[in-house]
């Protein structure tokens, strides 16, 4: 986030001292802002897209999580946003909150990081705390941030404080926020570590002290690296499931009434968003530095990466099993985005299965309540507008993400051929043995996953 003189800065704040900076004011650091806005912190939001910044200054909100209303709230309290570096000088605490994608080469992109603590270190005053909460690999914040922020003459855990906060933000979960979904921090030093706790605490509900910075940016990775086995387990299963004649979906309804010792992970198209199948690649990074792979998330990744060519497979079975052929097939996706009832497309596996069924010679549209307009590879992807009439009118509907509006029995009752990769006509709540043996039988045409 380098800024020269040149730049052209919007929404300066006045020059009086604010509680925090949140830098970054994506899915993560907007929601973050707005709930230490909400308790009375004095917030500002510093971005380097003016149009974003302009957005959220007239009132206008550019993630689905929070509305226009909620960004009103954030103004009413104070809440400003600024393209201007000089606000990091006039703070009390700094929480970077910048992209770390993958990069070319598979590694940690890092870029946005290492720019935010250039402009930081340019503004950096004694006693700021600096907070990171991008996800990355451990020894990130001591071994990248710190150096970088102490070009400012300042040394970190004397003459600033510095600590590490994985982020925990679920896009579209209703039920879990920044307040109530518990904070992990750990500090440079043990001062550090407690007065990052003791700045969530004023937001936040509970609280978790790692005993440093590297535990702490492990414990995100543990988090969603377990998601991520698990998850190529039963896509794996799903494969030679289907080829022994075992119900998947029905033995994982029967194993989720264990009350100890299992969790359910279900299969599907893929795994999407930033977490699951960008944030592991970050521990085989590390792990790659020491001399040897990391064999379960390498293995994790090859599986869970080879389902679009499975749900083109289990595509092209039911098409030939209606005499059709994929390549004079008209194929309806339902749902393009990475999960159900947000608009947040990072990663969705539908773009793969859509680029394979494409390559095949498939005629695609898609339908999706959330996204008005989508591309494949540069090529626009025609949208149905009605979902029923689409339904009738395609050869073939894959479900690839399972929104609310895609009601079951819609789903069965209109479409010709269906291939719900998700689950949504099988899944089911734990029950009792006598009524998961109940499900009801899908007709011809219809299959799952």
């Amino acid at each position: 986030m380098d800024v020269d003189a040149s730049t052209q800065f919007h929404g300066t704040v006045p020059h009086e001292t604010t509680d925090l900076v949140v830098l970054g004011l994506g899915y993560v650091g907007l929601p973050l802002a707005h709930q230490a806005a909400r308790v009375g912190l004095r917030v500002v939001g510093l971005d380097v897209s003016s149009t974003v910044v302009d957005a959220l200054n007239s009132g206008h909100s550019h993630i689905g999580d929070l509305s226009d209303a909620d960004v009103a709230t954030m103004r009413d309290a104070g809440f400003h946003a600024s393209t201007d570096p000089e606000v990091l000088g006039r703070t009390r605490t700094v929480v970077i909150c910048v992209p770390t994608p993958l990069s070319d080469e598979g590694g940690p992109d890092l870029t946005a990081v290492n720019a935010a603590a250039r402009t930081i270190a340019g503004q950096l005053r004694p006693q700021t705390l600096v907070i990171l909460e991008s996800t990355t690999y451990p020894g990130t914040t001591d071994e990248v941030l710190r150096p970088a922020l102490e070009t400012s003459g300042l040394t970190a855990g004397q003459d600033f404080h510095l600590a590490f906060s994985p982020e925990r933000i679920d896009p579209g979960n209703a039920t879990f926020g920044v307040a109530n979904t518990p904070k992990v921090v750990g500090g440079l030093t043990r001062r550090c570590g407690e007065l990052a706790a003791s700045f969530y605490g004023k937001f936040v509900d509970t609280v978790v002290q790692a005993r440093g910075t590297r535990e702490a940016e492990m414990a995100k990775l543990l988090e969603n690296t377990y998601r991520h086995v698990n998850i190529a387990l039963v896509n794996e299963m799903a494969v030679f499931c289907r080829e022994l004649g075992v119900d998947l979906w029905d033995s994982i309804s029967c194993a989720a009434t264990k009350p100890f010792g299992f969790q359910p992970f279900y299969p599907g198209p893929g795994v999407g968003g930033h977490c699951i199948p960008i944030d592991p690649n970050y521990l085989s990074y590390k792990v790659r530095t020491l001399g040897y792979p990391f064999r379960f998330v390498e293995l994790a990744q090859e599986i869970n990466a080879r389902m679009p060519s499975y749900v083109l497979q289990r595509a092209q079975d039911l098409l030939n099993g209606s005499g059709i052929a994929l390549s004079r097939a008209t194929v309806l996706v339902l749902g393009v985005t990475y999960k159900a009832d947000v608009a947040d497309q990072r990663e969705s596996p539908a773009r793969p299965v859509a680029r394979k069924l494409v390559a095949a010679g498939a005629t695609l549209r898609y339908h999706d309540p959330y996204v008005p307009q989508w591309e494949v590879d540069g090529v626009a992807v025609p949208r149905a507008e009605k979902l029923e009439e689409a339904l009738a009118d395609a050869d073939l509907t894959i479900l690839v993400t399972e929104h609310s509006e895609y009601r079951p029995e819609t789903l069965t009752e209109r479409a010709r051929l269906l291939l719900d990769t998700r689950g949504t006509l099988r899944r089911r709540s734990p029950a009792p043995a006598d009524e998961l043996a109940n499900a009801p039988e899908l007709r011809p045409g219809i299959e799952v996953l």
